[in-house]
């Protein structure tokens, strides 16, 4: 059960929330992906959850986003709903999960969606993913766009560069997130491009604008938990910014109850039972 400090009687966050966010309030995204820290985040000012696939990095120790599975995302996206009454939680569509045949991607969703409660999925790309999207909001489902750095196919963009810096680029961007605005998406984010492309972006479609190193512009921002928390170790790109130094308070912790427990101070007589 939920601590008393943790709760929360915040109405719940819905697309159309967010929808009437947009132009009018900032929009406060963070990536979570477990029952503790999401009960925390709900009971916040945090807007929404993007369960996302970078679990397979700051959870499982993969070096890209590929390896992560259904099962694992449904895993984590469970977790994460269990906790959150507040937050809008979107679950990412991991590698392989839409792309090629557009039936099995409304599977794939529609499990996602029976199987986790949460509220949108997310999907990275644009065009090459356009008749799977169609079928799956067709299916009533709500989903959350993704383009400029999609890390799913960072093989293809040959590594995690900006991406739509010269004109071409830029206009294939803005041409694709009109795309995704017409067909009935709930959100788009923007990820690694220039400034001024992601404001133009958010000024040309309906939808809400989320941005992760896409600047001040778009109509909200989203961050991976434990990289703004500090926890993270050794990755500081010029987008992120450390709003704690969760990691350097673990590791003192850590030492600190290491140290305790060999001088056998820990536990005291106050700490044991009779």
């Amino acid at each position: 059960m939920a601590q008393e400090y943790l709760k929360t009687d915040k109405k719940k966050v819905t697309a159309t929330r967010l929808l009437e966010m947009k132009g009018t309030e900032k929009i406060a995204m963070i990536t979570c992906y477990d029952y503790t820290s999401a009960l925390i985040a709900d009971a916040s000012e945090i807007d929404a959850i993007l369960v996302g696939d970078s679990a397979s990095n700051t959870m499982l120790g993969h070096d890209t986003t590929l390896p992560i599975t259904m099962e694992e995302m449904i895993t984590f996206t469970r977790a994460v709903t269990r906790a959150a009454r507040h937050a809008f939680v979107v679950a990412d569509m991991p590698f392989g999960s839409v792309h090629g045949d557009e039936r099995e991607a409304l599977k794939n969703a529609v499990r996602m969606m029976k199987e986790t409660g949460a509220d949108a999925v997310k999907i990275e790309g644009g065009t090459q993913v356009l008749e799977s999207l169609k079928l799956i909001l067709g299916a009533g489902i709500p989903v959350v766009g993704h383009l400029g750095l999609t890390p799913q196919a960072i093989h293809k963009l040959g590594g995690y560069g900006v991406q739509g810096r010269d004109s071409a680029a830029a206009d294939l961007l803005l041409s694709e997130a009109v795309k995704l605005d017409e067909i009935g998406v709930s959100a788009i984010v923007l990820e690694k491009i220039p400034s001024t492309l992601a404001k133009k972006v958010t000024k040309t479609v309906s939808v809400p604008v989320i941005g992760i190193g896409a600047g001040p512009d778009t109509d909200g921002q989203v961050l991976v938990f434990q990289d703004m928390l500090g926890i993270t170790q050794g990755f500081k790109p010029k987008f992120l910014r450390h709003f704690a130094e969760l990691g350097t308070e673990m590791r003192r912790a850590f030492d600190a109850y290491a140290s305790e427990v060999k001088a056998g101070t820990f536990p005291s007589i106050d700490e044991s039972y009779a």
